[in-house]
């Protein structure tokens, strides 16, 4: 079955490059807002599905792209493991190959690390038809160019991601929530204070005055950093849902920010950068190193907030909303963008897979 799918992906490709026609491609069309043009046929990923190998002493998994989430994380948990990346759903259908392809990692990011860095292979059809494979399903397998994480956050630009293999983690025996009174100064000096420190912080998020930290680990280890910590306890269920909550952006901060009225940035910066943009509201996570900024969008607004992010020493992505022809991501510095460019000539020479998604001339 399987098979007959992977062959149904080569014609559609093969046809596509023989007409110069675009692929879209997409799994459960949770994360089609995210990114630039949605452009070309649909190529339905959810066919070819399935968790191909998963042991859990070896705290490795392989699917096929069409595999829900939902699956994956199921299966996990049953042997108390987890993608420690959390990555956020955005919608019931989410699949694997589109938390690979899109790259977007959760609150617990800052200290367990990015999608990428528990990508352990990949394999790809690319623009010719053919299936290439990198990396593997063990920890130590990479010689050379480590190809499955460069195709980690690369929105399908380069090819239809067919299966990765991801490390998994094991769940920390014990998690708490702390809260505490601190304005957008003190809780981004204090959180970069705690980084030194050895506590067992697994994730971090400041709003209105408000900092909220969890604590994730043995339990020993967890109740010693509560007690040197202080701050007021959260309840367990209410912590729990805070924290799922913001992974999928239910948070009420997330409110109206899906329209062109409305923009909603999320900038990269420098953990102990001081506050930027005070006019406007903001939710920072990963120990002040991503801030959530709700902005109008007028081109003014989108050039501002651009040139503050850099100044910084970060970059700008025009998460939802707003109006996306003033571009998504930052734009490309002259040699990066020769890279994006002979990456995407080298894989997909046609230019047929979702292109200009992650910008306009790719």
């Amino acid at each position: 079955m399987m098979e007959q799918v992977l062959q149904h992906f080569k014609q559609q490709v093969h046809s596509a490059a023989a007409g110069k026609t675009a692929l879209r491609i997409h799994g459960g069309g949770t994360k089609d807002w995210y990114g630039q043009a949605l452009a070309g046929v649909p190529l339905d990923t959810r066919a070819y599905s399935g968790i191909i190998a998963y042991d859990p002493t070896e705290l490795v998994i392989t699917a096929r792209c069409g595999t829900p989430l939902a699956e994956i994380e199921a299966v996990l948990a049953a042997q108390n493991q987890m993608l420690a990346f959390e990555p956020p759903y955005f919608g019931a259908g989410a699949t694997i190959g589109g938390v690979f392809a899109s790259g977007l990692s959760g609150p617990r990011r800052a200290t367990a690390g990015a999608v990428r860095d528990f990508a352990l292979g990949a394999v790809l059809l690319d623009g010719r038809g053919e299936v290439l494979r990198f990396g593997g399903q063990v920890m130590k397998n990479v010689a050379g160019y480590d190809v499955s994480r460069l195709l980690a956050g690369s929105m399908g630009t380069l090819g239809l991601i067919l299966q990765v293999s991801l490390k998994v983690l094991p769940k920390a025996f014990a998690e708490t929530t702390l809260r505490f009174a601190l304005d957008q100064a003190q809780a981004i000096a204090q959180l970069n204070s705690w980084a030194g420190q050895p506590l067992p912080i697994s994730a971090s998020a400041w709003h209105d005055g408000t900092l909220i930290l969890r604590l994730s680990g043995a339990q020993a280890a967890v109740s010693a950093a509560q007690i040197k910590l202080g701050g007021e306890q959260v309840p367990d269920q209410d912590g729990g849902r805070f924290w799922t909550a913001l992974r999928e952006h239910g948070d009420a901060f997330f409110d109206d920010t899906d329209s062109e009225q409305s923009a909603l940035w999320r900038l990269s910066v420098p953990s102990v950068t001081a506050p930027l943009l005070d006019d406007y509201a903001q939710l920072i996570e990963w120990g002040g190193a991503q801030r959530w900024l709700k902005t109008d969008s007028s081109a003014n607004t989108v050039a501002t907030v651009r040139a503050i992010a850099a100044k910084a020493g970060g970059h700008a992505t025009l998460f939802r909303g707003g109006d996306k022809a003033a571009g998504v991501f930052q734009p490309l510095a002259p040699a990066i963008d020769r890279i994006h460019r002979n990456l995407k000539n080298t894989f997909d020479p046609d230019a047929i897979f979702n292109p200009g998604r992650m910008f306009g001339h790719l």
